[in-house]
């Protein structure tokens, strides 16, 4: 049985897309699931006048997807209260400590307060402050804070609101949220490595020749423009996603599989990763920006034409780059990442690729001829699983070697019955379990990395590469591979060019 969780949520931006699309059905699986019972509240904030009775509608309608009876619905929607909010106004404080009081007794929450801040980073030190001064924390229970990114937009804007948070809350009641530290796949690196004695006792530079993260977006950035024209694929994917999938492959073996040696692991791995002079980040990054392009039979406009975004921009939409790691386990791999929006694909791939066999005894004609590769790959999304490809022989006569392919996928059925990433990060936050979140010297180390590639990048005056909309990114990211004798080992836009959907 599940043990039920006592709370009470405080959502900031209540009435914004993120707590509509992930948060709201996220806390109705839990419901459903009976993490949540009788004894939690949620009250939504946001400037909007909305009464309960519209609030509970929109609440409904949110979940619509997950196909509730009538009944399910009207009692989960019963546990959520609304009230109209100025972040900067201290009465409206304490309104919302009145309210929290009153739901706490009636529905005896024994003062467990979690404050979910789905807002913009700008006014998260306003509200910290005003939920010490109005004395909102001052309860019997546990109080803790999940912030969604962006948390700062470069390693001194971070520590500046890092410092405002905790002057509230300690370390150990922040969570920060990642969302793809919540999914399956992501999880599953620790169970892979550890779990399997072949994989880690292989898993250092003895025998891995490189590691390859990708994380591909197949759309453009769609209502974001806004937002994402002062980012870049930079700030948006690398300093916080790809980084953190780097940690869990790089980190050592912890002691235990608990939260706390985890994370120093984590930050182990992130601390001897190289942070590279200017004239070393230009050298081992590159950018790209998409322009147009007919992509199965589709026409995609080029990013500058999007909405909101500047028509002179120099925003990069894609990014590919060599990780360095100063240690004894990976000294000379090279971690490969890359990411971008209006790729060929919608997918998240991790690619691990074993040394060749030092001889090749099947060619006495060329010996030196190198045998294919093994390569694990982590499918992370759209499909979840595992594939490694080994070297078999030719059906048939004469001792041709054949690359084939140990290939596990989890079926559909499993995928949709999995947690989403959100509904697991809530849980683990209910539970205090701050595994999946990421710690402040994470965030800090993080930002050291890409502030130089930012930096460097922003004193270049020339124009920026450019790849065609439905293209796996710039010819310059494959230069970049090639130089160190390598190459990307996941090309979905050959599939498209063999059959002359792509250009």
């Amino acid at each position: 049985m599940n043990e039920e969780q006592i709370a009470l949520f405080t959502i900031f931006g209540g009435t914004g897309d993120l707590a509509r699309r992930k948060l709201y059905p996220s806390l109705f699986r839990l419901y459903r699931k009976g993490f949540l019972k009788n004894k939690f509240a949620v009250i939504g904030t946001a400037r909007r006048e909305w009464t309960d009775d519209y609030y509970r509608e929109v609440i409904t309608t949110s979940i619509d997807a997950l196909s509730p009876t009538e009944e399910e619905a009207l009692a989960f929607s019963s546990h959520f209260y609304y009230q109209a909010h100025n972040v900067m106004d201290s009465a409206h404080y304490h309104s919302l400590k009145e309210l929290a009081d009153e739901l706490d007794e009636k529905y005896q929450l024994e003062g467990n307060r979690l404050f979910y801040l789905a807002m913009a980073p700008n006014f998260f030190g306003t509200i910290v402050d005003h939920l010490k001064s109005e004395q909102i924390i001052d309860t019997r229970g546990y109080s803790r804070l999940i912030i969604e990114k962006p948390f700062g937009s470069s390693f001194e804007s971070a520590q500046q609101l890092n410092e405002q948070i905790r002057a509230v809350f300690n370390e150990e009641q922040i969570f920060r949220i990642d969302h793809y530290l919540g999914k399956e796949m992501i999880q599953n690196i620790s169970a892979v490595r550890f779990g399997n004695y072949i994989f880690e006792s292989l898993w250092n530079n003895h025998y891995i020749d490189n590691i390859q993260v990708t994380l591909a977006e197949d759309l453009g950035v769609e209502d974001r423009g806004g937002y994402y024209d002062k980012s870049g694929a930079l700030k948006d994917m690398i300093q916080n996603h790809i980084l953190q999938v780097v940690a869990l492959l790089a980190m050592e073996v912890p002691n235990t599989f608990s939260e706390k040696t985890i994370r120093e692991e984590k930050i182990k791995a992130l601390k001897a990763v190289r942070i590279y002079s200017e004239e070393e980040a230009l050298e081992n990054f590159v950018r790209g920006q998409y322009v147009s392009n007919t992509f199965n039979g589709k026409d995609i406009i080029s990013y500058r034409e999007e909405t909101n975004v500047a028509p002179d921009s120099r925003t990069e939409t894609f990014v590919a780059g060599k990780l360095v790691i100063d240690n004894f386990r990976w000294k000379g791999v090279p971690f490969y990442i890359r990411t971008g929006k209006q790729l060929t694909t919608k997918a998240a791939r991790i690619n691990v690729v074993f040394k060749p066999s030092p001889v090749n005894i099947f060619n006495p004609e060329d010996v030196c001829k190198t045998l294919p590769q093994n390569i694990l790959t982590i499918y992370i999304q759209p499909t979840e699983g595992f594939s490694l490809t080994l070297n078999g022989k030719e059906v048939g006569p004469g001792f041709h070697l054949d690359p084939v392919k140990l290939d596990y996928r989890n079926t559909a059925e499993i995928i949709e019955n999995s947690p989403e990433a959100y509904e697991k990060l809530v849980l683990d936050a209910l539970k205090g379990d701050a595994t999946n979140f990421t710690h402040w010297d994470e965030v800090s180390q993080s930002w050291r990395i890409v502030d130089v590639i930012r930096q460097a990048w922003d004193k270049e005056e020339g124009d920026i590469p450019t790849y065609k909309a439905g293209t796996m990114g710039p010819a310059e990211a494959f230069d970049l591979i090639k130089r160190e004798n390598d190459d990307w080992v996941w090309k979905p836009d050959e599939w498209y060019r063999e059959r002359d959907l792509l250009k």
